[in-house]
């Protein structure tokens, strides 16, 4: 063990010494401690106004940003049940579209005992807001394997992969501010970050016509969770039930009606950045929510799933329509309510709200 007056020490129970007892400065030396100056910069930013959207325009321009739109030409590459293993994998239902939330493969061929992965990124929301990008990566890979049947919150651990353009203006900051607060969410929410890898060389730069050009990488955090399973058969998926009878379709809104498009696929497809990120405001809410879906799984509750990602609810409810092959009827009201002038849509004002005749 490592004692507190720096010490490496070895007990041997048997014969009752210490076969090793040195110092930690003999093992390790004095190697020579790395500063960095790091610097914060303000977040550049490019307005977004939603009221000059068309909804029809901005439906098909997000259905077709990378981050949304079909995998099926990078899946369809590779064999996905090889090895006789795979329980849960990215195609859903009968017409196999690419929208499941988890990968399941079971621990061997005689058990129902597997190990779930999914994994969460937020890149784009950097440029705004860096510790929100990392908190929100940590939030897509955990609403993403709560689909898989998981004990416990406490069974998922997770691996960090880093990226970033060290040494940039701007970027060591982040990069510090984004680990602490990826640290300080895993902390209150009891999950574990055992494994991860880092690049910190994010940039590029060249000479063109004798112009010196660079292009510098947002700081990226690319979580993957894991997790053991124990029924890889009840894993929930996007495709909506048509044989259940008459079902409702809820939206847990975590980040409780606030809207925040700073960073995503709509502003993205607009040419814009927005001005505020989404964030994890209340890590203990995030908790909740993993545990009730674990919940009410088990009490078989619940007959499909699907995590608000890219694309907004717009993009969730598409996928899970496409999943089944069906229709799917919203109900807005309760998002559009507001509570200045106590009405739905907004369209009938009080007329003394403001003090006005």
């Amino acid at each position: 063990m490592a004692t507190a007056d720096h010490r490496l020490r070895v007990t041997d129970r048997h014969f009752g010494d210490h076969p090793v007892d040195m110092d930690m400065d003999a093992l390790l030396g004095r190697p020579p401690r790395m500063t960095r100056e790091a610097a914060h910069l303000p977040s550049p930013g490019i307005a977004f106004d939603p009221t000059a959207v068309e909804l029809k325009d901005a439906a098909y321009r997000v259905l077709r940003l990378p981050a949304v739109a079909d995998k099926t030409f990078l899946i369809s590459i590779g064999d996905r049940s090889v090895g006789g293993l795979t329980a849960r994998d990215q195609m859903v239902g009968p017409w196999q579209v690419p929208v499941s939330d988890v990968a399941v493969t079971t621990m061997g061929y005689q058990t129902n005992l597997g190990e779930a992965f999914a994994m969460g990124e937020r890149t784009p929301l950097a440029i705004l807001n860096a510790p929100a990008s990392g908190r929100m990566a940590v939030g897509e890979a955990l609403t993403n394997i709560a689909a898989a049947r998981i004990a416990g919150l406490g069974d998922v651990k997770l691996s960090a992969n880093w990226m970033a353009a060290a040494g940039s203006p701007g970027e060591d900051a982040c990069l510090f501010d984004t680990v602490r607060a990826v640290s300080d969410l895993c902390q209150q929410i009891g999950v574990s970050i055992p494994v991860g890898k880092d690049s910190l060389s994010m940039r590029t730069a060249w000479e063109d016509d004798g112009l010196k050009k660079q292009v510098v990488s947002p700081l990226s955090l690319v979580v993957t969770a894991f997790s053991p399973v124990s029924d890889a058969r009840q894993t929930l998926t996007p495709q909506l039930r048509l044989d259940a009878g008459e079902t409702d379709l809820l939206l847990i809104d975590l980040g409780a009606g606030r809207n925040r498009l700073g960073g995503s696929a709509l502003v993205q497809v607009f040419n814009a950045t927005g001005s505020e990120a989404p964030d994890v405001d209340d890590p203990e809410k995030l908790a909740a929510f993993f545990g009730a879906v674990q919940q009410l799984a088990s009490d078989n509750r619940l007959l499909a799933y699907h995590d608000r990602s890219d694309g907004g609810l717009f993009a969730t409810i598409a996928e899970m329509a496409f999943a089944a092959h069906c229709g799917v009827s919203v109900d807005m009201d309760g998002l559009c309510y507001d509570p200045l002038t106590n009405d739905v849509d907004g369209a009938e004002k009080k007329p003394n709200l403001l003090g006005g005749p």
